[in-house]
């Protein structure tokens, strides 16, 4: 990030938790988004995530190289070719997810909102239930009685009747509960396009600008029309 000037007020940052449901290329692609929309980051990886992230990517999460592994990570596409982005990632700030004393474990530390993704069922409940376990569920309940925008990018398939009552209670509480579910008509023709279209819906939910996916205009087969095919390019 550019140092700020005197007097300037730092940009309160986006709290993003990624939880241990399988998913971890929707996080790359929704960090990804909010650094290239200029925004800050407070990054929560929770213990499971990071057992799933190795199994889907081969990325050991260490707290101790936290930005050589983060940015291995949010180079990597989403068919698992490394180098795929050029990535940035000064303005990420890290927290331990055992840290309850960590800023976003507090009402008072400025942010404009937290984004859950991918979501498990289990972080869903414990948000839900108000368990606050660990950091990222605490950061959300935080989230919450603030009345900021909190988005829970839910990633599991079925949903028994109890997550779904969870989900009906962050819903009543104010969240927008954004399922992991990717769409075609956006002319996708690559795992990536599926992936950035579910990471574009929930920067949307957020309020955020991206240009992660091509938008329905009301044209039918605009989709495949308005996105250069992958394959051609390959």
């Amino acid at each position: 990030m550019n140092p700020l000037k005197p007097g300037e007020t730092p940009r309160a940052p986006w709290i993003v938790g990624v939880s241990g449901a399988s998913g971890t290329p929707y996080a790359a692609a929704v960090l990804r988004g909010l650094l290239d929309a200029g925004e800050s980051v407070d990054l929560v990886v929770s213990r499971a995530s990071r057992l799933t992230l190795l199994d889907e990517t081969g990325i050991a999460f260490r707290d101790a190289h936290w930005q050589d592994d983060l940015g291995e990570w949010l180079a990597r596409g989403a068919d698992g070719k490394p180098d795929t982005f050029d990535v940035e990632i000064s303005g990420v700030r890290y927290w331990h997810a055992g840290d309850l004393a960590a800023g976003p474990s507090s009402g008072s530390y400025a942010a404009k909102g937290m984004l859950i993704v991918p979501a498990s069922t289990a972080c869903v409940a414990g948000v839900a239930l108000g368990l606050s376990k660990d950091l990222l569920q605490r950061a959300a309940s935080v989230t919450l009685k603030e009345r900021r925008a909190l988005v829970v990018a839910v990633r599991e398939s079925p949903l028994n009747g109890q997550t779904l009552r969870h989900l009906v209670t962050l819903d009543d509480a104010g969240a927008s509960v954004v399922p992991a579910s990717p769409a075609f008509y956006a002319g996708a023709t690559h795992i990536q396009d599926l992936v950035d279209f579910v990471a574009g819906r929930v920067l949307d939910a957020a309020g955020v600008p991206h240009g992660l996916y091509s938008r329905w205009k009301g044209e039918l087969g605009g989709g495949g029309q308005s996105r250069t095919s992958r394959t051609d390019n390959d």
